[in-house]
């Protein structure tokens, strides 16, 4: 498989590649797993609703913990981007994912997947790395007011090695995109291969292993996304940083 996303079809000039799929579905059971919720939450609660409040309760009592007050607005995100990720990975690894085949007019006579992780395309992952770089630099303007936002990049006292270290600010601050968007995608990219290859070889059994391993990355992978984010919100809304 090629790295880059196949396209499948195009609308209104527009193409519409395998990963864009399977990111509709992701939404799809998302908003199904909310409206599920939303109808099965009881004062005495089910299996569904003990495993969402654990999630829900864990990412805000962390949360908590670490912003303080300020976890009111950053939860929300973590925990957006917790599960967003989570399902995004996780349906990739049901076994016939990439199976089913689409003919294109540029494909060869096998086609291409109709199906490929929503993770395993950069442009995802790098979509969801600027989100969060540019939200988190919305709440340190909003929150610590633009003076104190500017001089963490801008400054002249103790000249010049303060300046010095607001420029290596600068820096680190695009680093994230690609440290946010490069892990995600190559944690997930190369299980895809590691996959394929098990399922080429031993179809029955033997990927089992390998499937646990996999669930184990994409939880992982969503763990570390979300909580990255929690810390940098906290660190550039913090006024005493």
């Amino acid at each position: 498989m090629q790295i880059s996303p196949e396209i499948l079809f195009s609308i209104a000039g527009f193409p519409v590649t395998n990963t864009i799929i399977a990111t509709v579905i992701s939404d799809i059971v998302i908003i199904a797993l909310v409206l599920i919720v939303n109808r099965v939450v009881a004062l005495k609660p089910g299996s569904i609703q003990n495993a969402v409040e654990a999630i829900v309760d864990y990412f805000r009592e962390t949360t908590e913990e670490i912003a303080g007050e300020r976890a009111s607005f950053i939860y929300p995100w973590v925990l957006s981007f917790f599960l967003f990720i989570l399902i995004s990975n996780l349906l990739a690894q049901f076994p016939g994912f990439e199976s089913i085949r689409f003919q294109t007019l540029t494909s060869e006579h096998h086609g291409v997947p109709f199906l490929r992780a929503a993770t395993s395309d950069l442009n995802f992952t790098l979509a969801l790395a600027v989100i969060s770089v540019l939200v988190t630099h919305y709440f340190s303007i909003k929150y610590t007011g633009i003076k104190a936002y500017l001089t963490r990049f801008i400054t002249f006292k103790m000249f010049p090695i303060f300046l010095f270290v607001g420029i290596l600010e600068f820096v680190n601050e695009i680093t994230k995109l690609i440290s946010f968007s490069f892990r995600l995608f190559g944690n997930i990219f190369a299980g895809e291969r590691v996959m394929a290859a098990m399922y080429g070889l031993f179809p029955l059994g033997l990927p089992l292993p390998f499937i646990i391993l996999e669930i184990m990355v994409a939880l992982i992978q969503a763990i570390v996304f979300a909580m990255l984010t929690m810390a940098f919100m906290h660190i550039m809304t913090d006024k005493s940083h």
